[in-house]
């Protein structure tokens, strides 16, 4: 697999399983994307190997082969696969901490012998490798403005944890199919739900309620998340800005079905993305030319 061929591959994964972000990378300057893609690639390789409805190889075999990969790529190793050359070269091109990488392998181990969480806080325990780290890994391509690195760190993890906790609520019949519930079992408690109220043919109204709940704690994340838009460099503040508003169109679109998401999948209506786009593309090409004005001074 060379280098180019595995930055393609990583694109199409992107384009095929997380469209809304996708379609925020292309407001990113034309540089940055593949390496976005390289992320995106290498984290929905490893998500692959625990939630495929159709793989049939051993799961744990499987991801420790990748995780063993890993080590070794990281440590300088040539390595065999489809998605690491290219992950491999983004990590090493951007100093991307190898802990945030850790940690979201540990997070894709636990997805396979985990099934529930009895407390939010255990489960922030899981997301916190299995997405805030992902908002980690993504701040070094997309650009800390100069001085603002460490102030970005928490904003960039918030946007992770705002996003995967969506992503829960969206697919809470999905999840429960794989075997898995991610709200937390207390408020489960709470709400006089039980696990398989979750796998119903129709949302009961107490699963509902349920799901309004955890829908504030989202809000919550990504209003923490907000303020982090101003610390990154003004190339790369209109895509992250449509990615917010894309996922939070998710959750709006959940919320306008009365939380209804057990008969079908919630989607943002084209027109609705299309408008998100267009809105944030002209700040975009401005700040992409700002960036490039550039006085060079030949000696």
């Amino acid at each position: 697999m060379t280098l180019t061929a595995s930055y393609e591959r990583c694109r199409r994964l992107h384009a095929r399983h997380g469209r809304s972000y996708y379609l925020a990378t292309r407001l990113l300057p034309q540089w940055k994307r593949r390496h976005v893609h390289a992320l995106y690639g290498f984290a929905r390789y490893a998500d692959e190997i625990v939630d495929s409805f159709t793989m049939t190889a051993d799961r744990s075999r499987a991801l420790d082969a990748l995780s063993g990969r890993v080590e070794a790529g990281l440590a300088g190793a040539d390595v065999d696969s489809p998605v690491l050359p290219a992950f491999l070269h983004t990590v090493r091109s951007f100093g991307i901490g190898h802990d945030d990488i850790g940690a979201f392998l540990v997070s894709m181990r636990a997805d396979l012998s985990v099934t529930r969480y009895a407390t939010y806080d255990d489960l922030l325990g899981y997301m916190a490798g299995s997405a805030a780290a992902i908002g980690t890994m993504m701040l070094p391509v997309l650009e800390a403005a100069p001085g603002r690195e460490r102030a970005a760190r928490e904003p960039a993890r918030q946007l992770g944890l705002a996003f995967q906790l969506t992503n829960f609520l969206r697919d809470v019949g999905e999840d429960y199919a794989r075997g898995r519930v991610y709200l937390p079992l207390e408020d489960l408690d709470k709400f006089g739900v039980k696990p398989e109220d979750l796998g119903a043919r129709r949302t009961a109204a107490r699963v509902r309620d349920l799901l309004a709940f955890e829908a504030g704690r989202a809000r919550d994340h990504y209003r923490a998340a907000a303020g982090g838009f101003g610390l990154l460099v003004a190339s790369s503040q209109p895509c992250v800005r449509a990615a917010f508003e894309l996922y939070g169109g998710i959750l709006e679109e959940i919320e306008r079905r009365g939380f209804e998401v057990l008969t079908a999948r919630v989607r943002v209506p084209r027109r609705r993305k299309a408008a998100v786009f267009a809105r944030h593309l002209l700040a975009s090409a401005e700040a992409g030319r700002a960036e490039r004005r550039v006085r060079v001074e030949l000696p």
